[in-house]
């Protein structure tokens, strides 16, 4: 059993997900369910998981508005509908197939061709672009349609990239914080280095540096104090990897996001088991636990593990 605020487990939705009108899905690691495109998470609303999906927080955009698609593949014909997802900045394009989109900060160019829609706006002739988000190409959009409760990006907020690759999720957090926000996108590969240093060059808050995520004194003159760190690097020592990135960048009180795989740590374990083991290592370093959920359908054996880093103390009363 987990602690009290902290909500480990499985996901809802098993290996294959549910049918509806999408990819079926998880859940929030205590139940899911759900139609459709992502399930689960305490009645997602139809298909996109968690309290409500498509409802909530409005985002930078008002919700609603009609589309035109880009790019093909994506059936939504010429009426498909845009929602503020509860995640402010991230949205959903509801049609015949319901997709996760983010607001492109570079409209008419993809990133890993993706598919993207024109929205017209209140302005006559003036269009807007929303960029399809494949939850098999990103952890962090497997997590949110499966119905994460909280991934501490919002719109001007800073971001500390772990494992950036080659900038396909990268480009979306970029385009979900805006262009008031930075993210400050670190990878150690420098063939794939090449290509996030190529997504940087049309966006101006990615900041792409190619250096070991294991030392972070390496970059400390070009990273400040961020509000969030999202990692994603897929190394037995993830958990340390966060820690030292954590005590040098991020601010207290601030959060974290960690993509586990539990392979890459422990091949021959339980994922549950190696999935509470990184727990405990993250709490023994002021990182706190609050939430746990596995990718299913999207990835096998992987969770995702968010918390807080030095939490305020509780006031007494």
């Amino acid at each position: 059993m987990g602690r009290p605020g902290f909500s480990p487990g499985r996901g809802g939705g098993g290996r294959g997900g549910g049918g509806g009108r999408g990819f079926g899905g998880g859940g929030r690691g205590f139940g899911g369910g759900g139609r459709g495109f992502g399930g689960g998470g305490r009645g997602g609303g139809r298909g996109f998981g968690g309290r409500g999906g498509g409802g909530g927080r409005g985002g930078r955009d008002s919700g609603g508005r009609r589309s035109d698609h880009k790019g093909g593949g994506f059936k939504g014909g010429k009426n498909v509908i845009i929602e503020p997802h509860r995640h402010e900045g991230v949205f959903i394009a509801r049609g015949k197939e319901d997709a996760l989109v983010t607001l492109s900060l570079v409209p008419g160019a993809a990133v890993y061709g993706e598919k993207r829609i024109s929205v017209e706006t209140d302005n006559p002739g003036e269009k807007i672009e929303y960029r399809i988000w494949n939850p098999f190409r990103s952890k962090l959009a497997a997590a949110i349609l499966g119905g994460i409760d909280q991934i501490y990006m919002p719109p001007g907020s800073k971001v500390l990239y772990l494992g950036a690759a080659s900038g396909t999720t990268v480009s979306h957090v970029a385009d979900i914080v805006g262009p008031d926000g930075i993210v400050f996108a670190v990878e150690f590969s420098n063939r794939t280095g090449r290509d996030l240093i190529e997504v940087a060059k049309k966006r101006s808050n990615i900041i792409p540096i190619v250096e070991d995520a294991r030392h972070p004194q390496k970059y400390r003159m070009l990273v400040g104090m961020v509000d969030t760190i999202f990692s994603d690097v897929a190394q037995p020592d993830q958990a340390r990897i966060v820690s030292l990135n954590a005590q040098n960048f991020l601010k207290s009180g601030g959060h974290f996001v960690i993509s586990i795989k539990a392979s890459c740590i422990d091949s021959l374990s339980q994922p549950e088991v190696v999935f509470a083991s990184e727990v405990k290592k993250l709490m023994a370093d002021n990182l706190k636990p609050q939430e746990q959920i596995t990718l299913e359908p999207y990835e096998r054996d992987h969770a995702v593990v968010v918390g807080v880093f030095r939490p305020p103390p509780k006031k007494t009363t």
